[in-house]
């Protein structure tokens, strides 16, 4: 399986939280599966730590996601453009390129926000 993190799936991840559910944490540690982390997403997380609402160091996000295996997923130029081409489901923009991600690449996106249940992707958990 091929896997895209949303911002708030990588954190519970990476501070073992109880919101992510066990068919997550098993979809996501699966050996055979490709975890992806969007940049858009470290993007995010730089952005809440700079205004104080995050306490995690970049230094500390990417050891761990080395250690874990996730995959650093690029934005590319057709992810960008794709984003003008989607229904306004969600105007958050992070989270526009992380739906225009898992479209272009083919990705499962591992997600709790109801607002992606609109778009034509797939998600964990699924509807």
């Amino acid at each position: 399986m091929r896997l895209l993190l949303d911002t708030h799936v990588l954190l519970w991840w990476l501070a073992d939280d109880r919101r992510l559910k066990v068919s997550e944490r098993r979809a996501i540690a699966d050996r055979e599966a490709l975890v992806y982390v969007s940049a858009a997403s470290v993007w995010e997380i730089a952005i809440k730590r700079g205004l104080g609402r995050l306490e995690i160091d970049p230094e500390d996000l990417q050891r761990e996601m080395d250690a874990g295996g996730l995959v650093e997923l690029s934005i590319r130029w057709r992810h960008a453009k794709r984003t003008a081409d989607l229904p306004r489901h969600h105007d958050d923009p992070f989270d526009r390129l992380l739906v225009a991600q898992a479209q272009a690449e083919g990705l499962v996106l591992v997600t709790y926000d109801a607002a992606f249940r609109a778009y034509d992707l797939a998600t964990l958990p699924s509807v």
